[in-house]
């Protein structure tokens, strides 16, 4: 394959992955009501609950300013309860509730988990190569200084 081949390959592999990230969003959200980053929390929750905000942000990787926001709004829609924790009065752990598990279970998968389960399947040098071939991508688009933001998918 000659250069334009494959950067064009590049570029249409880049549009696959946002068109499969936008679609899965589109589906979670018409199924659910809820964003590909809400229900990302509430698998999660479902997986591993109770769970601390720090636990829950270190599994979504993302900041836990950031997780608090999603989390305020799955209290909202009364899927999430926060209770102070039993074994240290200061923390407070995450529960779903009824309503929350009963999402959990019928819900959709979500792009992120799909994602990470994926990179961790790996062999070590294809996961290396992975991410360093994203770092070239952030490089070439000279957007190293973004603060990375949740995908909708």
């Amino acid at each position: 394959m000659d250069r334009a081949e494959v950067i064009q390959e590049i570029l249409d592999n880049l549009r696959r992955i946002f068109q499969a990230i936008n679609e899965y969003s589109r589906n979670a959200e018409k199924e659910t009501g809820l964003t590909g980053p809400q229900l990302w929390a509430i698998k999660l929750l479902d997986e591993t609950a109770p769970m601390r905000v720090s636990q829950l942000a270190e599994a979504m990787f993302l900041h836990p300013a950031t997780v608090v926001g999603i989390i305020d709004r799955l209290e909202n829609k009364g899927l999430v309860t926060r209770i102070r924790s039993q074994e240290d009065r200061r923390a407070v752990d995450l529960h779903l509730t009824q309503a929350g598990e009963d999402m959990a279970a019928q819900a959709p998968e979500v792009a992120q988990s799909m994602l990470i389960h994926g990179l961790n399947l790996l062999p070590a040098a294809e996961f290396h190569c992975v991410g360093e071939g994203m770092k070239h991508m952030v490089r070439l688009l000279g957007v190293e200084h973004l603060t990375p933001r949740p995908l909708r998918g």
